[in-house]
């Protein structure tokens, strides 16, 4: 009687155990699912404030294009320079640089092309005796001296305790870089290479077309 009293006592127990078991269960689950929309509200919200201290820029272009002018060319470009350049721009440098001083170091990346604009041939560039055929060329010229952005970066930038930096240097500094890589090109002689290239190039199209011999000749000889 007493063993059977016992039993039922361990059952009864069991059953509050596993009764207790659910219920926290339960309880906990609830706990979650209310807490939930708190916790995406929370994400939603530290997501919001991270785009709005570190924007993404959006591009929008205007849909109207206006094309200014359109003519023919017909240059031929016999020699392109990739040049690399580094930049210093600097603004408010002096005794009071460390409070309002800003300077940057541009590493400009860019390419200059010259050649022979063919268009400047007159019939007057042209004289032939028998078999030999004298050309004048037009003087060779730089037809592009720009910069190339996607290589072009930053390398360091100071600016002072009392400033966030002059918007417009990153700018200036990019067209100086321009003017210095066409200045880097000039200097190496690229106008010398230009003409060159294209008295040889050209010496070989009028051989082809018949002449025995051509002989390029400078302006006003």
């Amino acid at each position: 009687m007493k063993l059977r009293k016992w039993i039922w006592q361990v059952l009864g127990l069991l059953i509050v155990v596993v009764i207790g078991v659910v219920v926290v269960n339960s309880v906990q689950s609830s706990i979650s699912d209310a807490l939930k929309p708190i916790s995406n509200m929370t994400n939603s919200m530290a997501t919001q404030v991270s785009e709005a201290m570190h924007p993404t820029p959006t591009i929008i272009p205007d849909p109207v294009t206006i094309i200014h002018e359109i003519r023919s060319l017909a240059r031929l470009e016999t020699i392109r320079y990739s040049v690399e350049k580094v930049i210093t721009a600097e603004t408010r440098q002096g005794t009071f640089e460390f409070f309002v001083g800003d300077k940057l170091l541009l590493v400009a990346h860019g390419e200059v092309i010259a050649g022979i604009d063919l268009e400047k041939l007159v019939p007057e560039s042209f004289e032939l005796e028998g078999q030999v055929l004298y050309v004048t060329l037009p003087e060779p010229e730089i037809f592009i001296a720009t910069l190339d952005n996607d290589q072009s970066y930053v390398y360091d930038r100071e600016t002072g305790i009392f400033t966030h930096g002059d918007v417009d240097l990153e700018t200036l500094a990019r067209q100086a870089a321009e003017d210095e890589i066409e200045k880097a090109a000039l200097e190496d002689g690229i106008l010398d290479l230009a003409r060159t290239n294209a008295e040889s190039y050209l010496g070989l199209l009028f051989r082809d077309l018949g002449y025995a011999e051509v002989i390029f000749r400078e302006a006003g000889e």
